[in-house]
């Protein structure tokens, strides 16, 4: 989340890290900056007085008063505090009811309420192993039946079907009996939005929350609304028992005020978040490990975690097997190795992820730029044929003339992926026999903390 909170934040555990002592004097300018790295994200003012008074009585207690290393146990306290705002611990779907269990998605027009119906269905299927019907109830936009139909496609769920010319209480209520005589575990709701808050729809969303009996009633909030998303959480709370709240485009926040606001304003956790825009991209939401992510401490377990799903663990076994019994790396393997690496989110995607002073030595890189280029190069080798592909030294002018003009590249592109692939074909030979460790030494002047020189 490269946000300009995220930004503010991190410089200032940087600078209180430093602090050998707390004072009064300098607990006040570190709660000046956080005041206005608050405000400036859009985070509702009463959450940031709320926020601010905590800190403050925490900072100027015993416990940081005794602490050895004070600018830590500060950097601590807000740490904590900002998880506290966005609510401790994970809070996921309670499902503990007799089946149908009904979600009900309520939420503006445009916060993603449809995409996200469809994420959290694919989310049921693979992490709980439940069988998913959706259905929309949105008869006022008419692309909205049909969108959900294809997202819940992509999900693997089943689609009950809808149609414009019928009452959205009439749609529910013969989803729900569908789902009770085919024995579904869950029935998710697509409800209609509006581009404001108007008494039309939140009557409508009333009544189907009184007909549905849902188990949960998930609140859907655009991320980058900020300030405007305190005052759509407060209606809607006033409408209806919200259970949780799904942030939507986590991942393109350009301030961050909607995730530390909406918790507070409808006292209901936030359960998910939006972290892409492809049909796996919903994450249970972590508080704390969110609030790393803000200070600029990365999120490592959510890196990990990213890496597990993406790798194909069978082909990273077969490919280390023939590094081991000598078998050359070709450019099956590099095509393979950009392919793991695309499923993983892309470099993108996984710089988001990493502590900020880690990525501060890539803050001059142009990430688009980077993820084009391994487009690029993935064209390039799948314009080469099966025998080159495996005899890369087999690749002359003409040859090279064939795959510029096959992936619509220069052949100065094609020359600089072969570049690319001898050097890392170089590296996978010092790996051989024990290399990695040498190479892993000469690296930075010593390798990796803690191995031995």
């Amino acid at each position: 989340m490269a946000s300009t909170l995220s930004d503010r934040l991190s410089q200032l555990v940087k600078t209180m890290r430093g602090q050998a002592r707390i004072t009064e004097s300098n607990v006040q300018d570190m709660l000046r900056e956080v005041r206005m790295a608050l405000l400036e994200a859009d985070v509702a003012l009463p959450v940031v007085r709320d926020f601010i008074a905590r800190v403050k009585d925490k900072a100027l207690g015993r416990e940081v008063a005794a602490s050895l290393n004070p600018g830590q146990m500060l950097v601590g306290i807000v740490h904590k505090e900002l998880a506290a705002t966005m609510g401790e611990g994970i809070a996921d779907i309670d499902l503990a009811v007799q089946p149908p269990a009904v979600i009900l998605m309520a939420g503006l027009q445009g916060a993603g309420k449809t995409t996200t119906t469809a994420k959290l269905a694919r989310h049921l299927i693979q992490q709980r192993r439940k069988k998913v019907l959706t259905v929309s109830a949105d008869v006022y936009r008419p692309a909205a039946i049909e969108q959900l139909k294809t997202v819940t496609a992509q999900a693997g769920a089943e689609w009950f079907p809808s149609d414009p010319g019928q009452q959205p209480s009439a749609i529910a209520l013969a989803a729900l009996d569908h789902a009770r005589r085919h024995y579904f575990d869950v029935l998710i709701v697509d409800t209609a939005g509006r581009l404001g808050i108007d008494e039309a729809m939140m009557a409508e969303i009333r009544e189907l929350h009184a007909l549905l009996k849902p188990v949960e009633t998930l609140f859907v909030v655009d991320a980058m609304q900020g300030q405007d998303a305190v005052n759509t959480a407060k209606a809607f709370k006033d409408a209806l028992p919200l259970t949780g709240v799904v942030l939507t485009k986590l991942d393109g926040d350009a301030r961050g005020g909607a995730a530390l606001s909406v918790r507070q304003i409808t006292g209901a956790p936030i359960k998910f978040a939006g972290v892409s825009e492809k049909i796996d991209g919903l994450e249970v939401f972590d508080a704390e490990r969110h609030a790393g992510r803000v200070l600029g401490m990365g999120d490592i377990v959510a890196l990990v975690e990213q890496v597990q799903k993406g790798v194909d663990i069978e082909a990273a076994q077969k490919f280390a097997d023939k590094m081991k019994s000598g078998g050359g790396f070709d450019l099956n393997d590099f095509l393979g190795q950009i392919t793991q690496m695309k499923k993983m989110g892309g470099l993108a995607g996984l710089m988001d992820k990493l502590p900020s002073q880690l990525t501060a030595k890539a803050a001059g890189a142009d990430m688009g730029r980077a993820e084009r280029d391994v487009k690029r190069m993935e064209g390039i080798i799948c314009s080469m044929t099966a025998l080159e592909r495996r005899k890369p030294e087999l690749i002359k002018a003409s040859r090279k003339r064939r795959i510029a003009a096959g992936a619509g590249v220069a052949v100065q592109e094609v020359n600089r992926l072969l570049n690319q692939f001898e050097q890392m074909q170089g590296m996978m030979k010092k790996m051989k026999g024990g290399g990695l460790m040498k190479m892993m030494r000469r690296m930075g002047g010593g390798g990796l903390p803690g191995m031995p020189r």
